[in-house]
């Protein structure tokens, strides 16, 4: 432990820039983003139109496309242009193409008129005026009032995305200009609709964007750019993980976390002590709880019956045998089912009562931020040579994110070392030792975040100078310790233990030293010229697009949540929100 702390001036003076106004200012407290540089985007209704065009621009360039056969690429390949790319380079320019449904540009005829006076309509088998007749780019063409009827059914289906020529046999995708243009003169409500289910496939189809899952809904969209696998904090304050949606919850895998919920949240862990506790009754079936010494019990319903065996007797019997009944065999299943149910809710209540006891601590230390606070304030008006107190705001949170590691580390254990999950993938002996390794470093986590914890409850408001200094470097020996333990628990979970599963595969979010990363706000400035442009386009083709949240999300938040974050409610799962500032953290 002495080694963690070896570098305790290197890591004061790394500090330095450091202040407690980090806790009341957001966009102050850069130094609690990612180590690595900020990979996640936050796209509000203003900038998502910028950072659609973003992609369609570089397929537009790369394939020299038309944006609506740009855009009808990337739909079908859910806006993934890396994935497009290596089906270019893979099947060719053509397959690329015929699979989207989009017409190769080099037998592409861009005239959507028909020469003829009049035509014939293949649909409604009417001649028609050549004025009147719209082609597609597939070479298709059929009247006017039969395309608004196909536009406007297909768009009311949900389907406005992809909509297909009504050739027989045909599957290219209609020239969303064209649709826009027709609908419009019959139902511009239907042309505002279409535009923004285009707009919002930016969201719905992109495995890399994510609407932000805060309730009442924000409007606010993320993106990541690498790995999904993350946990990303949207402007709004709301922390989540972009994979499954639910709150942060690594170490956990999703399906951990999922499970765990669950298990917290419905009944079945009573019913598993009504299994241990209680015996059916063999005419009602009802749970009766034995509240005597006598195996002779009798139900509500008024059925006795013996308390060993759950068999139906009389009610005749001596404090030795009930009369015509005798069980005295042993039944090896049933004791077996018995003892199994018994230990399999001790050992739930052993990982939930730590699960809950460290979610309880995190509570109970987030109310030291204003004390906290009160006392650095003392401190510095005191007239004394050490002014830079910025080691007690880092360490202070060093222990929420210790803390909320340690928490989510025992639903991890709780599934990772029994048999709902892993059954196959370890023998028993492996499984010992791992779980051993593991709850080592567990155990030398949990020592370190308490004392930790027990260093900030100390009236260090009080001391001299030097026990100040004391407690400095006390303070950041901890932070340094529990940060590596921290990492080293990590890299036990992705390397020895999930790395090591054969026939399952589960992913968490990696360690950030700095807490949970910040989305910050798409920059659309070299897009600026490109969106107005859009915009003017939009309303020339007699409609606006506003993005609007998606179904069952709630309203959204107006209180201008973009730039300071939203308070929210404890949602009663042990909710952890690391970078709130304190005034915010104590509306809570």
């Amino acid at each position: 432990m002495e080694d963690y702390g070896s570098s305790d001036e290197d890591i004061y003076s790394s500090d330095q820039d450091d202040s407690f106004d980090g806790l009341e200012n957001d966009e102050t407290d850069s130094q609690w983003g990612s180590s690595t540089g900020n990979s996640c985007k936050v796209i509000t209704k203003e900038s998502l139109l910028v950072a659609q065009r973003e992609d369609l621009k570089r397929v537009m360039e790369m394939l020299s496309l038309r944006e609506h056969h740009a855009r009808t690429l990337l739909i079908h390949y859910r806006w993934d242009v890396v994935r497009l790319l290596a089906i270019l380079v893979e099947k060719g320019r053509s397959c690329l193409f015929t699979e989207a449904g989009v017409p190769d540009v080099d037998e592409v005829d861009f005239g959507s008129s028909v020469s003829s006076s009049t035509v014939t309509c293949d649909i409604c088998i009417e001649e028609v005026a050549g004025s009147v007749v719209t082609k597609m780019d597939c070479g298709h063409y059929f009247c006017n009032d039969c395309w608004t009827e196909h536009f406007i059914v297909k768009i009311k289906e949900g389907q406005s995305k992809r909509i297909r020529c009504m050739a027989h046999k045909c599957f290219a995708i209609c020239d969303e200009a064209v649709i826009r243009k027709l609908v419009s003169k019959r139902h511009p409500d239907l042309a505002e609709k279409f535009d923004r289910f285009l707009l919002e496939s930016y969201i719905e189809d992109n495995k890399m964007v994510k609407w932000c899952p805060s309730i009442p809904h924000c409007g606010n969209a993320i993106r990541v750019e690498t790995d999904e696998f993350c946990e990303v904090e949207c402007s709004c304050g709301l922390q989540f993980c972009f994979c499954c949606l639910s709150e942060a919850h690594s170490p956990c895998s999703c399906l951990m976390w999922e499970l765990w919920a669950k298990k917290c949240r419905d009944e079945s862990e009573t019913v598993n002590w009504i299994t241990v506790h209680t015996k059916p009754c063999p005419k009602c079936h009802k749970p009766v709880e034995k509240n005597g010494g006598c195996n002779l019990v009798s139900c509500i319903c008024g059925q006795a019956f013996c308390w060993l065996c759950g068999g139906a007797t009389g009610r005749d019997h001596t404090w030795s045998s009930i009369a015509g009944h005798s069980c005295g065999r042993y039944k090896e299943d049933q004791e077996k089912k018995s003892e199994r149910a018994k230990r399999d809710l001790y050992r739930y209540m052993h990982y939930h009562n730590r699960y809950k006891a460290h979610t309880d601590s995190f509570t109970q230390e987030s109310r030291l931020r204003e004390t906290i606070k009160e006392k650095v304030a003392k401190l510095e008006s005191k007239d004394s040579r050490l002014r830079d107190f910025s080691w007690v705001t880092n360490g202070l949170y060093r222990l929420f994110r210790s803390r909320r590691a340690l928490s989510f580390s025992y639903p991890f254990a709780f599934y990772m070392f029994g048999d709902d999950l892993f059954k196959d993938e370890m023998t028993k002996e492996e499984k010992e030792i791992k779980q051993h390794l593991f709850e080592d470093q567990q155990q030398q986590l949990e020592e370190n975040v308490e004392k930790l914890s027990k260093a900030f409850e100390e009236p260090f408001d009080e001391y001299e100078e030097a026990q100040i200094m004391e407690m400095r470097m006390q303070v950041l020996n901890l932070s340094v310790v529990t940060d590596t333990l921290c990492k080293k628990m990590y890299e036990c979970i992705e390397n020895d233990l999930l790395g090591a599963l054969q026939f399952s595969s589960h992913n968490i979010a990696p360690y950030q030293s700095k807490g949970i990363e910040r989305a910050t706000e798409l920059n659309g400035g070299r897009s600026t010229k490109a969106n107005n442009n859009q915009k003017a386009q939009d309303q020339t083709n007699g409609g606006s697009i506003e993005l609007v949240q998606p179904s069952g999300s709630g309203t959204s938040d107006e209180s201008g949540c973009s730039s300071r974050k939203r308070a929210r409610k404890d949602s009663g799962g042990g909710f952890f929100d690391l970078n709130l500032p304190a005034e915010l953290i104590d509306r809570n």
